[in-house]
């Protein structure tokens, strides 16, 4: 614990799952500030860490669920947006739009080297931006209900079929959460 005399430059980076969380406390803090300060970061680290595991669950559980155009159930299969939206329903307890193109409007643009789990990764497999969505799981890799005749399944993003066809990403969680919290 610091001691009581004035803290100054502190710096705290925590990565989980290959995101990294930064923060500095204000200049000149004392111990009870510090403290308070952790208190407040711990609180969004482990709400975000919460969000992002019970994703990461979600998705993993219905690996091998085989792909249906339309389909939005596990026992009967889904289609991309389908799967996307019963993972964010069932982790998180809010709604997506019905479609991988509406969901690229949701949430904030987020640049490939900046990729976090649980982002949106969109993919254009139909001669149309945004025709295809998956999960983000870290280290290139992706959850997503491929197309007619495969499974949910994890795949690397640097295969060259989907290095080829990638539009770009968004971030939900901080929406996520907030939408919890107003709901609480």
């Amino acid at each position: 614990m610091p001691s009581k005399k004035t803290i100054t430059g502190f710096f705290v980076a925590i990565a989980f799952s290959g995101a990294v969380f930064a923060a500095e406390p204000p200049a000149a803090a004392d111990e009870s500030q510090v403290s308070a300060f952790f208190e407040r970061y711990s609180d969004s680290l482990r709400a975000y860490t919460d969000s992002v595991k019970a994703l990461m669950d979600r998705s993993l559980n219905f690996l091998g669920v085989p792909y249906r155009l339309g389909g939005t159930n596990p026992l009967t299969g889904f289609d991309c947006s389908g799967f996307v939206g019963k993972v964010f329903t069932d982790a998180l307890g809010f709604g997506m739009p019905r479609t991988a193109a509406e969901m690229a409007q949701m949430g904030e643009q987020v640049n490939r080297s900046d990729l976090k789990p649980g982002d949106l990764v969109f993919f254009n497999t139909m001669r149309r931006a945004f025709s295809h969505v998956g999960i983000y799981l870290g280290n290139n890799q992706f959850v997503h209900a491929p197309s007619a005749g495969g499974v949910v399944r994890v795949e690397d993003m640097r295969i060259a079929y989907w290095a080829a066809r990638y539009d770009g990403a968004r971030r939900l969680l901080p929406s996520a959460q907030a939408r919890q919290s107003q709901a609480n």
